[in-house]
């Protein structure tokens, strides 16, 4: 069960990703209802959501948390290009 949430954007200007919105409980669990139905992928990293969480909204995500997030862009990024594929 899903207890925290956040959503990031990547804008092409932007020099690191930032939190679009942040959610606890069932804030959380309507986040990714939503993400899901609006075909927004979704990646489950509990330990990475917590420190995430602790951020403000519209601030860039902290450089010690680059690499995991990186990491993460890509494997949607491929995901997504292997569904154009199919």
């Amino acid at each position: 069960m899903v207890n925290t949430a956040v959503a990031l954007r990547y804008p092409p200007e932007a020099d690191a990703p930032f939190i679009a919105a942040s959610g606890k409980g069932a804030l959380a669990r309507r986040m990714v209802e939503l993400a899901q139905e609006h075909d927004v992928p979704v990646v489950q990293n509990q330990l990475l959501a917590d420190v995430l969480s602790v951020q403000e909204v519209g601030t860039s995500i902290p450089e010690s948390t680059w690499e995991v997030v990186a990491k993460i862009f890509a494997f949607i990024i491929k995901t997504e290009e292997q569904k154009v594929l199919k």
